[in-house]
């Protein structure tokens, strides 16, 4: 499962020096994203347990306040990667499913 220091070693990873700091770029961190305008209609889920959870919220949020169409499934209980970890379980099921759901609708 991925942890915080896996986060601790992935963004340094992927933006060198830029990590952590406001030069960042959006397309790597979009939590940092000043204006959402305009953007497409967005899906984003995210496990109750999971380390990505209020970056997520905080994403999801900053859309909708810019009025991008969001749909933000929260899954009860359940940390990253729970649908690869247990995915004969119902949430991983309904997961599965809307994300077919969004995808087909596309």
């Amino acid at each position: 499962m991925w942890s915080y220091d896996d986060s601790r070693t992935a963004w340094p990873a992927l933006l060198g020096d830029a990590a952590g700091r406001p030069g960042a770029p959006a397309t790597a961190a979009p939590a940092r994203l000043q204006d959402a305008t305009g953007l497409p209609p967005a899906y984003i889920e995210v496990g109750q347990l999971d380390a990505f959870r209020d970056e997520d919220l905080a994403y999801a949020t900053k859309l909708n306040r810019a009025g991008v169409p969001v749909e933000f499934p929260l899954h009860p209980g359940v940390p990253h990667e729970f649908d690869s970890i247990a995915f004969t379980t119902d949430v991983a099921r309904r997961a599965i499913a809307d994300r077919v759901r969004v995808l087909a609708s596309l």
